[in-house]
């Protein structure tokens, strides 16, 4: 199986060999029988393992065309197994644009456990070898990021921390693997919140770690053992169900985003539109590149921050919520909402700044939706 959506609806999901089942089953339960001890038949416990679990692993695997994958119960309990491979003292370098709860994550959780970090415009070849430590051991990216959506180019920059013996992640959570694939662009490890794009409906909580290295690949198995930040087999079952139409979902937020950016570029009240698909976003060379299309999520600015606040408010088609990803269209105000952790820091977002994660209904109605929620 070579297609993506042949891959998205069959890698990991065989028919079930006991019922003939065509989906995978929802495999409820916390222990499996032994038929002596210590002879099972692949699963013993269900925080170690679960039939359900494994297919949706299988299938993430195949989408980022790895060798291994990792499903936890959320992207941060995904983003934090990878941080535990490192050890106190070492340097993580990040883009300084990231989702507000990864900063949170570096900087109340793994800061006070001994893991230092640097956010910094990864864009800048001289700022990134500035920042750079002999201890640097990680290097983060998010591309595009949330919420300024600013991209980075993958390979240039996973052949600046290689030769430099340092890993790459990259968080592909706003991409998806169907527009972009960061371990072939040169990345050691991918991680998602599956709860976005990859499930899709909004109605479920997820993670994933896709990777290559059979090494590092058995310490985020310990990991995902150990710690037990695992989903539960009706996540995991969501997310596979979700996966099965993400192609046809992702060119529906692709093009129904071009729609929206549009009648933002034209609108009057907005002062700067955020989307790597337009070309003269400073990224849009570089997405054009490594990405297949520029995704569904759209930010922009307006005058101030009551303008912000009073546009987001008038919304009626998109929802005032946070999370990203669904099938149905959302609307934010970042500095309040999804990154209030960051308020105060480097990484605080402009009051001025809303996001849109652009749904896959009808476009026209998106487009009355903008310009009415925009009106004096």
């Amino acid at each position: 199986m070579t297609g993506f959506s042949t891959r998205a609806i069959h890698a990991g999901q065989d028919p079930d060999p006991a019922t003939g089942a065509v989906i995978v089953p929802v495999y409820q339960t916390s222990t499996f029988a032994q038929s002596a001890v210590g002879e099972h038949a692949g699963w013993d416990y269900a925080r170690s393992g679960n039939p359900t679990r494994d297919a949706l692993q299988a299938a993430l695997a195949s989408l980022e065309g790895a060798r291994h994958g990792f499903a936890f119960a959320s992207g941060l309990a995904a983003g934090d197994a990878v941080l535990r491979t490192l050890a106190p003292g070492d340097h993580v370098v990040l883009a300084n644009d990231v989702y507000g709860g990864t900063f949170r994550q570096f900087n109340r959780v793994h800061r006070p456990w001994g893991l230092d970090f640097d956010p910094v415009d990864l864009s800048d070849p001289d700022v990134l070898a500035a920042a750079w430590r002999p201890r640097t051991r990680m290097l983060w990216i998010e591309t595009p990021t949330n919420p300024l959506m600013s991209i980075f180019d993958v390979a240039a920059l996973a052949a600046f921390a290689h030769e430099r013996d340092a890993r790459v992640v990259v968080d592909n959570t706003f991409a998806t693997p169907y527009l972009q694939q960061p371990l072939a662009l040169g990345a050691d490890v991918v991680v998602h919140s599956t709860t976005k794009y990859l499930g899709g409906h909004s109605d479920v909580v997820g993670g994933a770690v896709l990777l290559d290295d059979d090494e590092l690949a058995g310490r985020i198995g310990f990991l995902q053992n150990a710690v037990g930040a695992v989903p539960g087999p009706w996540d995991a079952w969501l997310v596979l169900r979700g996966i099965k139409t993400l192609a046809v979902r992702m060119r529906a937020h692709c093009e129904n985003a071009r729609a929206v950016v549009a009648a933002l570029v034209r609108h009057a009240a907005v002062e700067r539109v955020l989307y790597p698909g337009l070309p003269d976003h400073p990224g849009h060379e570089v997405a054009a590149r490594q990405m297949r299309d520029f995704g569904g999520m759209v930010a922009f600015r307006m005058a101030d921050e009551p303008a912000a606040l009073r546009a987001c408010a008038r919304f009626r088609v998109f929802t005032l919520a946070e999370s990203l990803g669904g099938v149905e269209s959302l609307v934010e105000h970042p500095g309040r909402m999804t990154h209030q952790s960051v308020a105060g820091s480097l990484l605080e977002v402009p009051g001025d700044l809303v996001r849109l994660s652009v749904g896959i209904e009808d476009a026209d109605d998106l487009v009355d939706d903008v310009e009415q929620a925009l009106r004096p």
